[in-house]
């Protein structure tokens, strides 16, 4: 998720049971025009593994220069290929879910990465630009896979329609059997019975959590423990969900290299871990207007002396 899963949010997800993680999506263009303009979008550790990269762009050739920018710096287990972003910033440059819309292209990409890099290449798709077509959805992934992808990740919406609407559970369990290399689930994975549904629905090999974890760390816990054993795991309380917010925002401090935005990006995820809190339109007002992490650290431990207006 662009301007969201940061090394900080990445450590926060792995303590909380997340097996694996991505960089945040990186354009292929600013990458190779400008590859020190945001090192927060590469900043990794040792902790950081194992880790994906993903790319977003419309020319072969570029992609494969950006992506050779990335291998070379990062210990990558495999680098994903973004036919799914929905953004029209992407999709008027033919990048992101316009690939769908010209699958040939698409085609040329994954054979041009996959021709000339060691390492595995994966599709990040949509079920369909406008509308869903079986037919159309299953040829374009049988050719993803021709033309070199390792895996699938599907997110189970159009690109029309964004991040809302149902979820078409039927349209990636036809992907997964149009294919035999594995396929991966995303989209309303915001509970462990989603992942649940998800899994049993489509027979896909995995999962994605995405917009579920924000604010939500613990999710992971709760998904393994779910589909394990059935044991459902109730949210943590009020203080625990503090502990995490403030160490997660002791994080944004230490590793975020873009100074001057770094409080802004700890109000922006402070107000997530804070949404289900008594008073949250007073607390998120407060963030707001906080102008240090110790500010933000004042307005979390406040928190305890609220209770829920009756």
């Amino acid at each position: 998720m662009a301007g969201c899963t940061d090394l900080s949010f990445r450590l926060i997800a792995r303590e909380n049971g997340a097996k694996f993680c991505f960089f945040e999506m990186i354009d292929s263009n600013s990458l190779i025009h400008s590859p020190n303009k945001d090192p927060d979008i590469i900043n990794t550790t040792e902790e950081d593994l194992p880790i994906a990269g993903q790319l977003i762009g419309s020319d072969p050739d570029v992609m494969l220069k950006a992506a050779k920018i990335l291998v070379e710096k990062l210990k990558l287990s495999f680098m994903d290929i973004n036919a799914a972003c929905p953004v029209n910033k992407m999709t008027k440059k033919k990048s992101g879910a316009h690939l769908i819309r010209e699958p040939k292209l698409l085609y040329k990409i994954i054979k041009k990465l996959s021709s000339n890099l060691s390492l595995p290449i994966t599709v990040k798709i949509r079920i369909g630009y406008e509308s869903v077509d079986l037919k159309e959805i299953a040829t374009i992934a049988k050719n993803c896979q021709k033309n070199g992808a390792s895996a699938l990740f599907v997110h189970g919406r159009t690109r029309a329609q964004g991040y809302s609407g149902e979820i078409d559970y039927n349209a990636i369990k036809v992907i997964k059997e149009s294919v035999t290399i594995p396929v991966f689930g995303s989209g309303n994975i915001l509970s462990p019975e989603n992942a649940k549904s998800m899994l049993n629905k489509t027979g896909c090999d995995g999962i994605l959590v995405a917009r579920g974890a924000l604010g939500r760390p613990w999710i992971f816990k709760s998904i393994d423990a779910y589909l394990k054993t059935g044991a459902v795991i109730l949210e943590p309380n009020i203080e625990t969900k503090k502990l995490t917010l403030k160490k997660h925002l002791y994080y944004i401090d230490k590793y975020k290299k873009k100074t001057f935005c770094k409080i802004g990006f700890m109000r922006k995820m402070a107000i997530w871990y804070m949404k289900s809190f008594p008073h949250a339109a007073r607390i998120r007002g407060e963030i707001n207007n906080a102008q240090s992490m110790e500010e933000l650290f004042s307005i979390v431990d406040s928190a305890k002396d609220l209770s829920p207006v009756i």
